[in-house]
């Protein structure tokens, strides 16, 4: 009965990170799938391997390996780096611990409470970062500057410059900027 209430606690908690967290904010349906299915992959294999001879550490390293792979095949944004550790966490502490207790149930609430607060889109909510292409070879800083903030509209904190091409007169750049802050 232990096990079943700690599969039912890691269903909850994953749902409410996925359904209630993850998707109303960012609206990525193949993630879901994806958080969904790491999760309940990493909690059945965490629980095989908590019960059998087995070494936790190699379980652990195969799917660090894993993740590691999957995260490289297609472009994926930091955030959602987050959210997938994340589904790994909450699975493991499920599937490794074999039971509830208000530790684990506390270090799940943890993880997606954190999640929760560090991607809320009121926490530093103007903050943004945009790669841009500029019809115009620009190696002054300070016209750069000033004409990135007048395209972005907003106050330039950072720009990083990664290609100039004066052949074509382009400017390709790195911009962390505050939106509507002139």
């Amino acid at each position: 009965m232990d096990k079943l209430l700690i599969i039912g606690v890691d269903l909850v908690a994953i749902a409410v990170l996925t359904f209630g967290v993850y998707f109303p904010r960012h609206h990525r349906r193949d993630l879901v799938a994806a958080f969904l299915g790491i999760n309940v992959g990493v909690l059945a294999t965490a629980m095989v391997l908590g019960s059998t001879s087995v070494g936790a550490g190699l379980g652990l390293g195969l799917f660090g390996v894993l993740s590691i792979i999957r995260l490289r095949s297609s472009e994926i944004a930091q955030h959602e780096i987050a959210y997938y550790f994340a589904a790994l966490a909450l699975g493991l502490l499920a599937g490794l611990n074999g039971g509830v207790d208000g530790v684990t149930a506390g270090l799940m609430a943890l993880v997606v409470a954190a999640l929760f607060v560090g991607d809320h889109p009121a926490l530093f909510g103007r903050y943004r970062q945009q790669t841009m292409l500029l019809d115009q070879a620009l190696t002054d800083e300070a016209a750069l500057r000033k004409r990135v903030e007048a395209d972005l509209g907003g106050r330039v904190l950072h720009v990083t410059v990664r290609h100039i091409d004066t052949v074509n007169d382009t400017t390709l750049v790195d911009v962390r900027f505050r939106a509507g802050v002139a």
